[in-house]
């Protein structure tokens, strides 16, 4: 007879424990396989235990703007306005950033890169986005200093900031001094600052440096035009990194600890999932949960044959001129 002392009830755990696991899994695997084991691991994926940090950027860099609106309502209604952390690529309508301000109230760390929100939506939104410590908006060609100047009023609590560009999306750019100082003036707990590309000029970034006192890491990378004494920055910022702004690599992947724009990993591509709430409507557990009546579409998964990455995407970043 088998030692019961092995046996393990894992769908016995709290949801809570449940979720921490399950966090550890890819976003198809969430949505797709974990609902299917049981009915008590398919309650945690429908609810907010799951997502506390939703990190759909790689998924949405490839999906439909349709089907990007559809998981991103999907796994926000889920949360129930406890997720941390929001991450995902080229946000492409107002209301949909409406829609993550309203449901906020917990949110940390909002990263939308390649977003097309603009000024004016980001001046009427930011005061529900309060919570936020870490702001990524690179690459967001639509917004300039009224937007920056209206997270860091309201963002009191923002620590990080990442503000990149690519070249090509400020070619017509004279200067764009006028975000340094919307950074400078309403930022000063900045420890993170990261303005790759930007058109920016030494007095910008000066005054960046004269108020924003904690900072640790500044990333100008093919900001051309700027030239900081080193002397300058060893006495008023001994603790400061400076990356820049000639670019001796092609992408200095060892400063981004939690950079999520690569991935080595097989890319996956899937149809839109259903939300299934009622996968088990059923009364018996031998009900037929791989039935598509059931609520749950058949997944689609290609395999491509290759990572993805900057270079790839048109980001990569070109060598000092």
């Amino acid at each position: 007879m088998a030692d019961c002392s092995d046996f393990r009830a894992w769908e016995e755990l709290i949801p809570d424990a449940l979720g921490l696991i399950f966090s550890n899994l890819s976003l198809q695997e969430i949505l797709t396989m974990v609902p299917r084991v049981c009915k008590s691991w398919c309650r945690v994926v429908l609810g907010p235990y799951c997502w506390q940090e939703i990190d759909i950027e790689e998924w949405s860099l490839r999906c439909k703007p349709e089907q990007l609106d559809q998981m991103l309502q999907m796994l926000v209604t889920r949360s129930c306005g406890s997720f941390r952390r929001l991450s995902i690529s080229g946000l492409h309508t107002e209301s949909m950033f409406t829609f993550i301000a309203d449901h906020a109230d917990s949110l940390q760390r909002l990263e939308l890169p390649r977003s097309e929100i603009s000024d004016s939506i980001v001046e009427r939104v930011a005061p529900r986005l309060s919570n936020i410590t870490f702001l990524d908006v690179s690459y967001c060609g639509k917004i300039g200093a009224h937007a920056l100047e209206a997270f860091g009023r309201n963002c009191k609590f923002l620590v990080g900031l990442r503000r990149r560009m690519h070249p090509i999306e400020v070619k017509d750019k004279v200067c764009q001094d006028e975000e340094a100082y919307a950074i400078a003036n309403t930022m000063p707990k900045l420890r993170r600052l990261e303005m790759a590309y930007l058109v920016l000029t030494t007095t910008g970034v000066l005054d960046i440096l004269s108020r924003c006192r904690d900072l640790e890491f500044l990333d100008l990378r093919g900001c051309w035009d700027v030239k900081l004494d080193e002397k300058y920055i060893k006495e008023c910022h001994p603790r400061l990194k400076v990356l820049g702004p000639h670019v001796t690599d092609s992408y200095e992947r060892s400063f981004w600890e939690d950079c999520s724009d690569y991935s080595d990993s097989t890319i996956y591509s899937w149809d839109f999932i259903d939300d299934g709430i009622n996968i088990y409507d059923g009364e018996s557990d031998d009900d037929g949960i791989w039935n598509d009546e059931q609520g749950l579409e058949v997944l689609e998964v290609r395999f491509y044959g290759c990572g993805f990455s900057d270079a790839s995407a048109g980001f990569e970043w070109p060598p000092s001129p």
